[in-house]
């Protein structure tokens, strides 16, 4: 067939089964996360979702430049979603459900002939991480290293790429994420609301050491923290470039592949 599309539910069964059967090839579905939860008065409930969506087009765009047949998979659309309770659209499922439901997926495509499929991830809920965490261990253990990657931003080796808001931890919904949503989808960007937002420096990461249990009683009392009238697509696009780096070099280095070089 002609080059596949980068959608692997745009393929039909049929399709899918003889691009999976040819065992000298190396197959990965890249599976993005998401949330539904508030991101300020400016930004969409669907955030998370949006960025890792587009990291995962980005990346894989680059796996197959280098010769690793990948697929985005269907979005996991909802997750933990704990810390923003009492806000309207903050749609939560309990860690051992999102635990569990990754795990299923991902044994899914194992199943369907995957050799690796690599979970996205832009939602930073605590509960999140953890549901993360304990499912790679899962996969793993059921089915190799090689079976299963989930790339953290929080790490020390991918953090201090994303800038000084990120480093800070006052980045929900200030100029970190709002420069990737003004690059990707700037028609949801509310620009005249985020300009109209003072800038503030609630550490979500020190709450979160602190036990603080959640946006409200921490004073994000508008679900923003950061500086959202500093969201530009320009920095957006160097941001999405990180992120794109650190998903395809966990991939390849899952896979024991060497990146080409120009």
């Amino acid at each position: 067939m002609n080059t596949p599309p980068l959608k692997l539910d745009e393929l039909s069964s049929m399709d899918l089964d003889a691009l999976l059967s040819d065992a000298e090839r190396q197959s990965v579905a890249l599976l993005p996360l998401g949330s539904v939860e508030p991101h300020g008065p400016h930004m969409p409930l669907s955030t998370d979702r949006l960025l890792s969506e587009e990291n995962a087009l980005r990346a894989t765009a680059r796996l197959r430049a280098e010769g690793v047949l990948s697929f985005i998979a269907p979005s996991v659309a909802y997750g933990v979603t704990d810390y923003a309770d009492g806000f309207c659209g903050a749609i939560s499922l309990p860690i051992e459900v999102f635990q569990s439901l990754i795990v299923s997926i991902v044994e899914g495509y194992l199943k369907a002939g995957f050799r690796h499929v690599c979970l996205i991830n832009h939602h930073l809920e605590p509960g999140q991480l953890e549901a993360i965490r304990a499912a790679v261990i899962d996969l793993k253990r059921r089915h190799g290293e090689q079976s299963v990657s989930a790339p953290m931003v929080v790490s020390r080796r991918w953090g201090r790429a994303l800038g000084d808001e990120f480093k800070s931890g006052a980045c929900h919904a200030g100029a970190y994420e709002g420069s990737m949503i003004c690059r990707s989808h700037p028609e949801l960007y509310q620009r005249a609301r985020a300009d109209s937002l003072p800038s503030l420096s609630i550490s979500l990461s020190e709450a979160i050491q602190r036990g603080e249990p959640g946006f409200k009683a921490i004073g994000m009392t508008l679900a923003y923290t950061g500086s959202p009238e500093r969201a530009e697509a320009e920095e957006g696009e160097r941001l999405y470039q990180a992120h794109t780096a650190m998903v395809t070099t966990e991939v390849l280095e899952a896979l024991d592949i060497s990146p080409e070089t120009p």
